[in-house]
């Protein structure tokens, strides 16, 4: 069985190398590493390339954009995601895999507020994503914890069930209820710890905007029931 681990990147020269070290690359599975690169300034796609990563420079902002991009490329059978700051254990992909096969799951969302290291995320971070994730249980229904985490298991022949619209920020949040609606799902703790290098999320601008995401996703669905 082959493994894809996609990771978008921009300016992550600290941490990108840490990472790559971490993931496990246990020899019964075959391994595919891919950067999807939004033009980084620093030395971030030198030094995945040094690690063996297949690196994409996606020139078209959004953090979805990156996963689309990435999503095309991947051909393994599993892919993984995680950013490429640090926060996520990529030493525990190999772990969550043989869970998700274990149990017969589709998609595998990470949780990160049961164990998160302290310093991983300010207090205002913290309200905002329980916001958005009280709001995503409300609207449609889909039980789970962190609707934000960036670390998600799951295999590929489920993408093209999935009506992924968002090129931005609000991807993690509609490919969890996308799946969450049609597949066999599962949400498990992670440790989550603090970034190396740069903050990029705006907790108040990107938050409004997850916000309006929801609202419109689902005002949409209505729409189209009626």
């Amino acid at each position: 069985m082959k493994i894809s681990v996609v990771i978008p990147t921009l300016n992550e020269e600290d941490s990108i190398g840490d990472v790559l070290d971490k993931i496990p690359k246990d020899p019964k599975y075959e391994w595919e590493i891919i950067i999807v690169d939004g033009d980084s300034k620093d030395r971030t796609r030198e030094i995945a390339e040094k690690k063996g990563a297949k690196v994409i420079v996606e020139k078209r902002r959004g953090y979805g954009r990156a996963y689309k991009t990435g999503f095309e490329h991947a051909t393994g059978e599993i892919i993984v995601t995680l950013d490429g700051d640090d926060t996520y254990p990529a030493e525990k992909i190999t772990e969550i895999v043989e869970y998700l096969l274990k149990n017969d799951l589709d998609f595998i969302s990470c949780e990160r507020f049961s164990m998160m290291k302290k310093g991983a995320m300010t207090l205002t971070h913290k309200i905002g994503n329980k916001i958005l994730t009280i709001a995503t249980r409300l609207l449609f229904g889909v039980k789970i914890k962190d609707s934000q985490s960036g670390m998600w298991v799951f295999r590929r022949d489920i993408l093209k069930s999935l009506n992924l619209t968002s090129d931005g920020m609000p991807f993690s949040e509609e490919i969890k209820i996308e799946a969450w609606k049609k597949f066999r799902c599962a949400e498990i703790p992670i440790e989550y710890r603090e970034r190396k290098g740069e903050v990029k999320l705006n907790t108040w601008r990107d938050g409004f905007r997850n916000l309006k995401f929801l609202l419109k996703k689902r005002f949409s669905q209505n729409k189209r029931m009626g």
